[in-house]
């Protein structure tokens, strides 16, 4: 067999272009400044877990939204029905629309034919408003009735508006390289690199900055009148009636009061807007108004002469930094509605560096571990398939960088993992060939026969991984996506590193070498499976399955008792690191907490005697209520240690929590359906059963773990178990595809002799791709850091379970319900006819090649 030209380019222009893709991630900026522009310069972006800085979720407020639709719509109506002169009695604000009561019966015709003039079409067949005639209070009048369609539209007409005021505040501010997407249909997703002061981002994003201009009213006829109050808590009775809005400012900026020098806010209105202020200042002078922001009042001045210059200035006890952030929010627009922050996670750059050089200790130490692994089984060739691994990192990376894909630590943790679970390819190609070349065939034969027959078996475990992983990306959130990303470049770039590219060099090292066999053996020549084994694993099957019925049941209890310990993505609250300027004795801090009136704080000492980890309950009342006892918990702290630090602050308020949580159990159970799907049309049903129940039996033992060990069960603990659902079937479909195979061409064999002699041929397998894969994960659990602990410490244990399970448990239960079925008349993989050779022989394609 020779290797086609045009292939062999084709791979080597693929490998080009990865490498130049990957190079400017290792590259200097001194270097890459020069670099030619016709080649890729653009390295791997870092996630703010890396590099620092605030990520929040901001989602719009559409009970205010409708809230705020109804009065305007209020409003409109009164205007509307008067220009016609259409008399009402009254005009009543509803939850979802405005009820008017008319004066003449027989006006209601006319009025619903006007007032049908303030629906806006949304649809080919339908408006934003239902406008009919009801009784109201006794009497004809008209309903106006805010329609699904139409709240749908104004929330997405509010967000996409939004989009553009909180595009044009960043700016204000000058983050670099900020990321503001809306996600879903009510969220904005805004991450800001470098900028950690959340309580600066949430005074920056969360304001609304709808400004006004009001006159004062007489708190004796409190008609169209309401009260507000400033920041001293002064009342003021402002009338509800807008004289000038804050849509009419040309410009905002910081400054001093030259007689005070106190800090101000200078505005200047446009052409219309100095007009209009002009005439309203000249028509009240000697009469106090007020500059409202929001609902609160700004100043209250007394109007001393009328102001023509369209200039004006706001004082109110403000700090320099509050005058600056209400400048840049005035320059940038109010927004539409208001932004409630949901979740907010802020990462301190110093830390950000720290699990970087952790990540690339982990990364360094897991590519090592597998090197050496590979070198001594297989000796030379296994260099070769640490070619590929080596290979698969660097494509890895580059594809991450055409695609623009955000690096994440749970990224880095993909990546790591993804250096275990590539050998596996390369595992089943060097059995296969070595078991071809026992067989006595020439050196070419054994490795097309061992390429070809190891490529079903592939296919399908790394199809069941990406499946897994596919579901972690779409109902993971974040940095986990990230893991879910690289994983998933790393299975399907592994499919080419493996397959594609090592075939080609294996075929033209024995070419040039002219060899008539392959001899693919250890390095010192010992193999920890012999040859030739003939283990009676069936005969233990009833142990196995009564010592797992007993660990599922110690699991179920633990999980129980003391329970899951629900990280803040599925219980919601508030978790901080903080980096004290000395060793932290936790009882003045515990003191000092505990009198917040906050709920239950809990503090423990990690990474050192300096760092803390603070965790406090989900406050009652909402969003709002968490990030107003950040402050209050940073107050606290820095009143112990005025220089501590706050390395990380997570807040995840109550909606997001509920929902990570649901998407976190529907992730694993879709993923679980999807495996039984695919074993059930690969192979047959009870191969699928047997599967499936040993799956959840993996998924309990590990949680068992984490309620043993006291790890968080958070997004990334999700990410274990979708990664291990994804590694167990992966397991267990390389003893299927040779049990499939055995049981076709050993018809004569009982079912159990059948999968006694399927498990001990692939026992070198299972026991080889399990240690590689655990010697990957081993280094994260090590040098990972509390980050990714709960990842790498479940998975390590998931794999050595996994591997278990495949031979302990899921081939019992395949010989019980095969038996079950025989006693039936019902024979799995039903005998095909003879060769002419006189050997079964077996269907064509991917689908039986085992």
């Amino acid at each position: 067999m020779k290797n086609s030209p045009y292939l062999v380019a084709l791979y080597l222009a693929i490998v080009v272009a990865g490498l130049l893709f990957a190079l400017p991630n290792v590259l200097p900026a001194s270097v890459l400044e020069r670099w030619p522009s016709v080649l890729p310069d653009k390295p791997v972006s870092l996630g703010l877990d890396l590099r620092g800085g605030s990520h929040l979720v901001l989602e719009v407020d559409g009970t205010e939204l409708q809230r705020e639709r109804v009065r305007t719509l209020g409003e409109e109506a009164r205007r509307t029905l008067r220009e016609a002169d259409v008399p009402w009695r009254s005009v009543q604000a509803g939850e979802r629309g405005v009820s008017i009561a008319l004066r003449d019966a027989g006006q209601q015709a006319r009025a619903i034919d006007v007032l049908s003039a303030l629906a806006t079409p949304v649809g080919a067949a339908r408006a934003d408003l239902d406008v009919a005639g009801r009784q109201i209070d006794g009497s004809d009048g008209v309903e106006l009735t805010l329609t699904a369609e139409g709240q749908r539209q104004s929330i997405t007409r509010a967000v996409e508006q939004s989009l553009e005021v909180i595009r044009k505040r960043v700016d204000q501010v000058g983050v670099a390289d900020p990321t503001i997407q809306r996600i879903g249909a009510d969220r904005i997703l805004v991450q800001l690199p470098g900028l950690q002061d959340p309580s600066q981002v949430r005074a920056l994003l969360g304001s609304t900055a709808k400004m006004s201009f009001h006159l004062l009213g007489n708190t004796s006829s409190p008609d169209g009148i309401r009260t507000l109050q400033d920041s001293q808590g002064n009342s003021y009775p402002v009338r509800n009636s807008v004289v000038l809005s804050g849509d009419r400012l040309s410009d905002a900026s910081a400054g001093f009061d030259p007689q005070t020098r106190e800090p101000v806010v200078n505005f200047r209105f446009d052409r219309t807007g100095a007009r209009e202020f002009g005439a309203i200042t000249q028509a009240n002078v000697g009469r106090p108004f007020a500059i409202v922001l929001d609902g609160k009042v700004l100043s209250a001045p007394v109007i001393r002469e009328p102001i023509t210059g369209g200039s004006g200035q706001i004082s109110g006890s403000f700090t320099v930094q509050e005058a600056g952030t209400l400048s840049a929010l005035l320059r940038a627009g109010a927004l539409p509605a208001k932004l409630t922050v949901i979740e907010e996670r802020s990462v301190g750059a110093d830390l950000g560096s720290d699990v970087i050089q952790k990540g690339v200790y982990a990364g360094i130490g897991a590519f090592v571990l597998v090197f050496l692994f590979m070198f001594v089984l297989y000796g030379g060739w296994g260099l070769l398939a640490n070619i590929a691994l080596a290979l698969n990192v660097v494509l890895t990376v580059a594809g991450m960088s055409l695609l623009g894909a955000t690096l994440t630590l749970p990224g880095i943790a993909g990546i790591v993992l993804g250096i275990g679970l590539s050998v596996d390819a390369n595992v089943l190609i060097n059995e296969r060939i070595r078991e071809e070349a026992l067989k006595g065939k020439p050196a070419m034969t054994a490795i097309d026969a061992g390429f070809q027959r190891a490529y079903a078996t592939i296919m399908d475990s790394n199809v069941t991984a990406l499946i897994a992983t596919l579901l972690l990306f779409m109902f993971g959130s974040g940095p986990v996506r990230g893991f879910a990303i690289t994983m998933a470049l790393g299975i399907v770039i592994s499919m080419f590193t493996a397959v594609s590219v090592v075939k080609v060099i294996m075929l033209s090292i024995a070419r040039r070498r002219r060899l008539k066999t392959m001899q693919i053996r250890p390095l010192f020549g010992f193999r920890p499976v012999p040859d030739g084994t003939q283990f009676n694993f069936m005969k233990a099957r009833f142990a196995s399955l009564g010592l797992s019925a007993l660990m599922v049941v110690g699991c179920v209890l633990l999980m129980f008792k003391p329970g899951l310990n629900f990280g803040i993505d599925f219980r919601g609250g508030i978790q901080m690191e903080v980096a004290a300027t000395a060793p932290a004795d936790l009882a003045p801090y515990r003191a000092q907490l505990a009198g917040l009136g906050l709920g239950e704080v809990s503090l423990q000492a990690i990474g050192g005697e300096d760092r803390l980890l603070v965790r406090v309950e989900l406050q009652p009342g909402g969003e709002a209520q968490q990030t107003a006892a950040v402050e209050r918990l940073k107050s606290a702290v820095l009143a112990i240690d005025p220089q501590a630090t706050f390395d990380r602050t997570e807040v995840v308020g109550p909606k997001v929590s509920g929902e990570l949580a649901a998407a976190g159990v529907l992730a694993v159970i879709l993923a679980s359906i999807a495996m039984l799907i695919y074993i059930w049309v690969r192979f047959e049903w009870p191969f699928a059963v047997g599967a499936i129940l040993t799956l959840v039996l993996d998924v309990i033992l590990t949680l068992g773990v984490f309620a043993l060990t006291g790890l968080d069960f958070s997004l990334t603990a999700i990410a274990a178990l979708l990664t291990l659902v994804g590694y167990s079937v992966n397991d267990k479909v390389v003893v299927y595809d040779r049990m499939r195979e055995n049981l076709r061409s050993h018809r004569k064999r009982s079912l159990r002799e059948v999968i006694d002699l399927s498990i001990n041929q692939t026992l070198t397998r299972s026991l080889y791709t399990s240690v590689t894969a655990f010697l990957a994960v081993l280094p994260l659990a090590i040098w990972g850091g509390s980050a990714v602990a709960s990842f790498a410490v479940p998975m390590a244990f998931g794999i050595v379970i996994a591997a278990c399970t495949s031979i302990f448990i899921a081939a019992p239960i395949l010989l019980f319900l095969g038996d079950w079925r025989a006693r039936r008349g019902v024979v799995m993989f039903a005998a095909v006819a003879p060769d002419p050779s006189g050997q079964t022989s077996t269907r064509t394609g991917p689908a039986d090649a085992a």
